[in-house]
């Protein structure tokens, strides 16, 4: 860039020393006519300056110089370079001067030419610059769809693997069972088998989802006061039932202290990065084999407290090449992982995201048939140990028994399910088929009737959504406070916000989990559960 100044400069230079040198010629030739210095002075600094200017300061200039000169050599001025004129000394500075107009025109076009050329040429430049920018930005966009297809590719080909491979199991053993429904043991059997097959796919059905989510950011980082002994006892239980069906001891550390206990967290992610680290443990470890943790405390800082989890299996381990694409969606180091119901391979990929997410991290150490040890760190805000309510004791039993429910189901199947499971915990269930019944029934019984509603939302003549701002803005005292619970299997996060943005209570997503289904319930309507008299 320098040299390419450097060129340009001396470029519009030229003109003018050329001119200049001439100009000095031209003087000492016309000096043998006694010419004076000072004209000699005059033509020089005229003709090197000119140049940049054109054929008019060239013009401007010469008129000058024989005025200078008519002036100076016709007048007697003694004090000043005095000479006598004649005409053959004019003829000469005229000429001279008519020669340094055309000579400075001239020597000016040319500069004038160069500078173009040179404009045209960096223009040239720029754009054959941009040309190459353009195409480095395609080939990067290319390469990149390109990629995306392949993951796209690769995506499909997993899920239709992983979706095809349980359901394939599930409809084979419905075959067997309605070919032997007098054997009540294999049929039993089978049950047992499909239901994990279920959950399987329930489960790629939830980590699909939740990468999803974490992937375009679209799940906020919500928190609340938790409470990490119960939090980890809960997922302790969790934990020892799976690996008491393989045979695998789990040690948790006995000297784990809790510096302080109550922390502002994500409960759902806490649970979520532990049960797929333990849950990724016991699938890769033999029957009696051993988990072991250590908890420690390793900072205390500006309200903030750091905890350190180290968690070490004695399972078939990972290869040190495999350990580089842990954390990569769907990676998999065994061949027969997906064909065992091993996992998804998305279940790290996850917990990455999700301890990133909480500002933590995660590493692992591995060693083929030896094991594999995870070490998580996270940073929590300090709470307030709170105060026991009744509430919490009365949740604490997420008992529906005798509470009348009303609910909106189009699917048969779905409704009977639903039914059947919720009567099975002493519920009076009333059933609707779709918003606009809801609404209906709901406006035509007395206040107090039903203590909520459990409502679909994708149904016919009124969907969800519009029955529940239909309930909401009814005329009497119930409407506004009777709990509306949503039992979709739309279960993105927008599709939770649109619900509650229609004025219901909470979102539930299919398939149900009836203790989350009961516990739901419940949180909503304790708060209501008043005598009928209440409301007269």
């Amino acid at each position: 860039m320098r040299k390419n100044n450097f060129m340009n400069k001396i470029i519009k230079l030229k003109g003018s020393i050329l001119a200049g040198i001439i100009q000095i010629f031209a003087c000492l030739i016309v000096y043998k006519f006694n010419i004076p210095n000072p004209n000699i002075v005059l033509f020089v600094v005229l003709s090197a300056s000119i140049v940049q200017s054109g054929y008019l300061a060239g013009i401007i200039s010469g008129v000058i110089a024989v005025l200078y000169s008519a002036f100076f050599f016709s007048t007697d001025h003694s004090w000043i370079f005095y000479t006598p004129i004649n005409r053959d000394k004019l003829c000469v500075i005229v000429l001279g001067v008519i020669s340094n107009i055309i000579l400075v025109g001239n020597l000016q076009e040319a500069n004038r030419q160069a500078e173009h050329k040179i404009a045209k040429l960096e223009s040239e430049k720029k754009q054959k610059k941009k040309e190459l920018e353009q195409q480095d930005e395609l080939h990067k966009a290319l390469i990149a769809a390109d990629t995306a297809n392949r993951a796209k590719s690769t995506f499909l080909l997993n899920m239709s693997h992983d979706i095809r491979t349980p359901l394939n199991g599930i409809m084979g053993l419905l075959k067997i069972n309605m070919a032997h429904s007098d054997d009540e043991e294999l049929v039993r059997e089978n049950y047992k088998e499909m239901e994990k097959a279920a959950n399987h796919l329930l489960s790629l059905i939830n980590d699909v989802l939740q990468m999803s989510k974490l992937e375009d950011g679209r799940e906020e980082l919500s928190s609340e006061l938790v409470c990490l002994p119960d939090v980890f006892y809960d997922m302790k239980a969790i934990i020892d039932g799976s690996a008491l069906d393989k045979g695998i001891s789990v040690d948790f550390s006995e000297d784990s202290i809790w510096v302080h206990p109550y922390v502002i967290t994500n409960p759902l992610y806490l649970r979520q990065i532990f049960l797929n680290i333990y849950g990724n443990s016991i699938k890769f470890t033999n029957f009696g084999g051993k988990i072991s943790t250590k908890q420690e405390c390793i900072e205390e800082k500006d309200n903030v407290i750091t905890y350190r989890w180290i968690i070490s299996d004695t399972g078939i381990g990972m290869s040190k090449e495999f350990l580089k694409h842990i954390f990569e969606p769907f990676a998999q180091e065994r061949a027969d992982a997906r064909s065992n119901y091993h996992g998804t391979g998305l279940g790290m990929a996850i917990v990455k995201k999700m301890i990133d997410k909480m500002g933590g991290t995660i590493s692992v150490t591995s060693e083929v048939g030896k094991g594999s040890t995870f070490v998580v760190e996270l940073p929590f805000e300090m709470g307030a140990a709170p105060e026991k309510s009744k509430k919490e004791e009365a949740d604490k039993e997420n008992s529906i028994h005798g509470l009348n429910l009303m609910l909106v189901e189009d699917n048969e199947l779905n409704a009977e399910v639903a039914e059947i499971l919720l009567e099975d915990e002493g519920a009076i269930i009333t059933m609707v088929n779709d918003g606009q019944q809801a609404v209906e029934l709901f406006n035509n019984n007395p206040v107090g009737t039903f203590d909520a509603i459990l409502m679909d939302i994708m149904m016919p003549v009124m969907d969800g959504l519009t029955a529940t701002k239909a309930i909401r803005a009814l005329n009497r005292p119930d409407a506004g406070i009777i709990p509306i619970i949503a039992m979709t299997a739309n279960a993105f996060a927008e599709d939770v916000q649109r619900c509650l943005d229609a004025g219901m209570n909470a979102h539930l997503a299919k398939p149900l989990d009836i203790e989350k289904v009961k516990k739901t319930i419940c949180e909503h309507t304790i708060e209501i559960r008043l005598p009928q008299s209440h409301w007269l």
